[in-house]
């Protein structure tokens, strides 16, 4: 069985951690999180330290690792983590939870999450460091950035476009064919019916840009 640790130990590293679990493909050796004591647990996985750990992990033979830090405002340290990680070496698999659907056809880029019994449809493709949280349902040949955040309970429909570094909002709804550019942020519960622009804030039903990032 092959070796994962964590880097994160937050809420997110909850989810993430029980979907490692129940898929039995790695054994986690530990979490590494500066904030956290060592020796502490999560679901009965012990902190190893802070980020200073992690080349002395990887040369014990841990080859595998997966950021299990989640992303509301901005992917700033996902970015600065995925960036450490690869430079040590390490390479970070898809993790999916075992209950999530993917679609044939459907490409996951390295270092995504993919929640409790989210579905992604055929012939979607999904960038890398994506988290796809719980409930969402993303449907044919959409197309979701890197480092994007689709958050519980988010509906797209069919081949709607998410760029890199974008947050969509618990529980929002984006029709088919709809364009979200770079950098947005979409608010909660939120029904997007048109496309809205890069490095914009937009919520609301019908959704509409409010602001500028």
């Amino acid at each position: 069985m092959k070796k994962i640790v964590l880097i994160g130990g937050g809420g997110h590293a909850a989810s993430v951690l029980d979907a490692l679990i129940r898929r039995i493909e790695f054994e986690v050796v530990g979490i590494v999180d500066p904030s956290v004591r060592v020796g502490e647990t999560l679901l009965g996985i012990p902190f190893l330290g802070g980020d200073e750990e992690l080349p002395k992990i990887f040369n014990s033979g841990v080859k595998a690792a997966t950021i299990s830090v989640g992303s509301i405002e901005n992917t700033d340290l996902r970015v600065k983590l995925y960036k450490m990680v690869k430079d040590i070496g390490f390479y970070l698999p898809v993790v999916r939870d075992p209950t999530a659907i993917v679609g044939c056809g459907s490409q996951i880029s390295e270092g995504t999450f993919i929640g409790k019994g989210a579905i992604v449809n055929a012939l979607s493709e999904i960038g890398k460091m994506a988290i796809i949280n719980s409930n969402v349902v993303i449907e044919h040949e959409c197309k979701i950035g890197e480092y994007c955040h689709i958050a519980p309970g988010s509906i797209l429909g069919g081949k709607v476009n998410v760029g890199d570094y974008t947050h969509i909002g618990i529980g929002s709804v984006i029709i088919q064919g709809v364009n979200v550019g770079r950098y947005s942020l979409i608010g909660a519960g939120s029904v997007v019916i048109k496309d809205i622009a890069g490095h914009k804030i937009a919520y609301g039903n019908p959704c509409r840009e409010k602001e500028s990032i």
